[in-house]
């Protein structure tokens, strides 16, 4: 039986929704997870496709409601995991993989403890800032944020974290083969 739930966690700019958007077209059986989120949308980002964009008092909305499998407050913002969109897309014999950052996946374990988790990781800290900083998108008080929390989130996943697999993202078509081999049960 192939694993049905993957969980990627990595600091922001470590290579995530680069390596998903390289791998998943691979993989029709598998559908990538959209988080909830009280970011604002980056500019070509579409609500129900890169993210269900809520204000506060919609994800406050949804904590309350218990209809999140996990969710955080990071970077300034909530991001979570609708159960529906979980529950629907199993119920339609899809696998799901899934983008949370390191606290999202122990909270996420306490309910599909059986999801196999994957670390991605950047070659090194300042390779870490100079992908933040080429993006282009965030201030550099963000940056700073980010890089900050990078540091603890890494020491949490290392230490604490349910990660099967760690890819070293300093080859981005090596790490993309690397997980492709982990979602075909290869690895």
């Amino acid at each position: 039986m192939k694993n049905k739930l993957f969980v990627m966690s990595s600091a922001s700019g470590a290579g995530k929704s680069t390596l998903q958007k390289m791998v998943l077209p691979d993989f029709p059986d598998i559908k990538y997870s959209i988080s909830a989120t009280t970011r604002a949308p980056r500019e070509g980002e579409v609500d129900g496709v890169h993210y269900f964009f809520k204000t506060k008092e919609e994800f406050e909305k949804m904590i309350a409601e218990d209809a999140l499998v996990e969710y955080n407050y990071v970077h300034g913002n909530y991001y979570g995991t609708p159960k529906s969109f979980v529950e629907k897309t199993l119920a339609q014999g899809k696998r799901v993989l899934f983008d949370l950052d390191v606290f999202g996946k122990t909270n996420f374990d306490k309910v599909y403890p059986e999801a196999t988790g994957i670390l991605i990781l950047p070659p090194s800290g300042e390779e870490l800032e100079r992908r933040l900083r080429g993006r282009g998108t965030d201030s550099e008080e963000v940056i700073q944020l980010r890089l900050k929390n990078a540091v603890a989130e890494m020491d949490y996943a290392k230490t604490k974290g349910k990660y099967e697999y760690t890819i070293v993202n300093d080859n981005v078509e090596r790490a993309a083969d690397e997980l492709r081999k982990i979602l075909k049960g290869q690895l």
